[in-house]
């Protein structure tokens, strides 16, 4: 399946986007509301519309940036935080990103890649991190679509990939997910080993 940026930009342009929730999820605001160092440098990749940088954004978390592979998504961003930097919204692939993070946050990505990359996947995000640095988010425990995203999967499968470049401190099953989410998600906290 090519997973390509006119693929992405037809789902939004056509609306059919039913991952987006409307809104930021459950488990990562309460995450972000327990952060206190507000100079982070956050990437937020395959972000679609984002309402995750969004919230963070206007909570006073000015380093954050935003990856997609289509301009639409950034495009909605821009329109509901006008005073977003625009050099902080990056239109491209994520594989080809350069950059040095201190927190990179999953929500919805993993699962839209083919599932070939998962493990560039993994070792891309190991080198975007700086040390110590994590990477937060949601992965879906469940078995979704074989032949187009979203792509499901199971924390023994996940650790396959991500233990090689990451300390697991937290993948668990999700307590606070969206109700149509529930019993789907794992909430993951990893830091990049030394």
């Amino acid at each position: 399946m090519n997973l390509s940026k006119d693929f992405w930009g037809n789902k939004y342009k056509t609306n059919k986007i039913g991952w987006d929730l409307g809104d930021i999820s459950n488990p990562l605001k309460s995450y972000f509301d327990q952060l206190t160092n507000k100079t982070l440098k956050i990437l937020i990749p395959g972000a679609g519309n984002s309402y995750e940088a969004e919230y963070l954004f206007n909570n006073g978390f000015k380093n954050v940036y935003v990856l997609d592979i289509s301009k639409e998504p950034l495009e909605n961003l821009k329109k509901r935080a006008p005073n977003f930097p625009e050099v902080q919204l990056i239109l491209g692939n994520f594989f080809d990103l350069e950059g040095d993070f201190d927190l990179i946050i999953e929500q919805t990505f993993f699962c839209a890649i083919n599932p070939d990359l998962r493990a560039k996947y993994a070792s891309k995000m190991r080198d975007l991190l700086h040390q110590n640095g994590k990477l937060v988010g949601l992965l879906f425990d469940a078995k979704l679509n074989e032949d187009h995203p979203p792509f499901g999967g199971n924390k023994e499968e996940y650790l396959t990939y991500f233990k090689p470049y990451f300390s697991v401190d937290i993948l668990e099953e999700c307590y606070n997910s969206y109700p149509n989410r529930q019993g789907m998600e794992l909430f993951m906290k990893f830091i990049k080993k030394h």
